[in-house]
């Protein structure tokens, strides 16, 4: 009977419990918008990372008027120096 009990728990805990989502950051765009997002009457707001902007005043203008701010993206390679174009070599 004890252990029907806790089978029956566990099994309900699996089902209860919701997946999560892993944030993501676009690694191709320096800069990204942190939008917040109300909750409401149900207290179900959140908030995500728009990573889809090449600078900080366009982001910012993209911003304007929302519940939102723009930071640098922490996934982005700003000291790697740029790939070397390929040389194609010449047959005679």
């Amino acid at each position: 009977m004890r252990l029907s009990l806790l089978t029956l728990t566990a099994i309900a805990t699996l089902f209860v419990a919701a997946d999560a989502g892993a944030q993501t950051y676009d690694p191709r765009y320096p800069v990204c918008m942190h939008v917040y997002t109300p909750g409401g009457f149900t207290g179900g707001g959140g908030d995500y990372f728009d990573c889809s902007f090449t600078s900080l005043p366009q982001c910012r203008a993209t911003a304007s008027g929302r519940a939102a701010s723009c930071d640098l993206n922490p996934y982005y390679a700003f000291d790697q120096p740029p790939v070397p174009a390929k040389r194609h070599k010449k047959v005679h």
